[in-house]
């Protein structure tokens, strides 16, 4: 038993998450979705680290109400966990994998309007009541970041003082979704922007600067949120005038990179460079793996602003083959 699992799995759970991040990865949404089967395991009451049939059917109605993404991301997390313990000799039940869900997603590209009218709900945002954790202070910063880089908004929060380099106007990301550091450049405007930011910051706590502190954070000093951050941009949403369609359907906080992405292909046409050439430095930009997933947004870009994508740009596009879509609603 450990501090983590408290099940008959505890130290097999335990030695699976620590092979993982030995490999490389950072395996922390994963280690919250073993600590639920944890959970399971001790309402079911196992007496030993051996997994049936019902066992993981019972699993897989856990949660009745979640979305078939969610569901399809549990079960391929228990699957990999179940291997682990079939190599280790002891019995679990072999499931395959449920088809993975169909998903027509389309992600919202915000219009320059509308980008401003964001800014101005930003620029506007005032607590009604004390809370020295709210991020209201950031937001301007953040969202304008955000949309002048592309980085992700986990990217964002992740970033200390020390990542953030004004005197050379570059931003040094650690945290990323590949588990690879980049160093980014920023623009003289953005620069101004943070300048500004970290000056207001460092009054309001009545400190100077300190490098290992967040560098977007609430009032107490604290990192922010990456929930408190997204209910707050709805607010603002609301507040610039453009409308929700729905749960799970956006406009959403994530879609702001999807636009930093199209709105670059439109500038880079615009001043008349040739996409193809640039399709590889705006991949290396964003953080991608590969090619494939800045494809889609010279597709996006194209049927969006298809007067733009002429003359011989679109004939590159299907020079890297086309797959399905699988958007997971966090988008690359």
């Amino acid at each position: 038993m450990n501090d983590k699992f408290y099940s008959a799995f505890a130290e097999h759970l335990s030695g699976f998450i620590s092979m993982k991040r030995n490999l490389g990865f950072k395996y922390k949404a994963e280690e919250g979705i073993l600590a639920r089967f944890d959970r399971l395991a001790c309402a079911l009451d196992m007496d030993g680290p051996v997994v049936t049939k019902a066992v993981y059917d019972n699993w897989m109605d856990l949660s009745p109400y979640e979305s078939e993404l969610s569901k399809y991301y549990r079960a391929v997390c228990l699957n990999q966990f179940l291997s682990y313990l079939r190599n280790l000799g002891l019995k679990a039940y072999g499931a395959g994998l449920p088809k993975y869900p169909d998903c027509h997603f389309i992600p919202h590209i915000y219009t320059p309007d509308e980008m401003e009218r964001i800014f101005r709900a930003c620029d506007g945002l005032r607590l009604r009541i004390w809370n020295s954790f709210s991020p209201v202070p950031s937001m301007p910063c953040l969202i304008r970041m955000l949309y002048a880089t592309g980085i992700r908004i986990g990217e964002a929060i992740a970033l200390l003082e020390k990542h953030v380099d004004l005197d050379n106007n570059c931003i040094l990301l650690e945290e990323t979704k590949n588990g690879k550091a980049r160093l980014l450049p920023i623009n003289a405007s953005l620069a101004a922007v943070c300048r500004e930011y970290l000056d207001h910051k460092h009054r309001l706590s009545g400190s100077g600067q300190w490098t290992e502190t967040p560098f977007f954070a609430s009032m107490a000093g604290t990192g922010l949120k990456r929930g408190t951050v997204e209910r707050r941009f709805r607010e603002i949403l609301k507040e610039a005038g453009i409308p929700s369609q729905g749960a799970r359907k956006g406009p959403r906080l994530h879609d702001i990179r999807h636009t930093f992405a199209c709105h670059s292909f439109v500038q880079l046409a615009e001043e008349g460079v040739d996409l193809y050439c640039s399709w590889p430095y705006l991949a290396a930009y964003l953080g991608h793996r590969s090619l494939e997933s800045t494809e889609r947004y010279v597709r996006l870009t194209a049927s969006l602003y298809p007067e733009l994508l002429k003359d011989g740009h679109t004939m590159y596009m299907g020079m890297v083959p086309g797959k399905k879509e699988k958007d997971d609603g966090k988008g690359s």
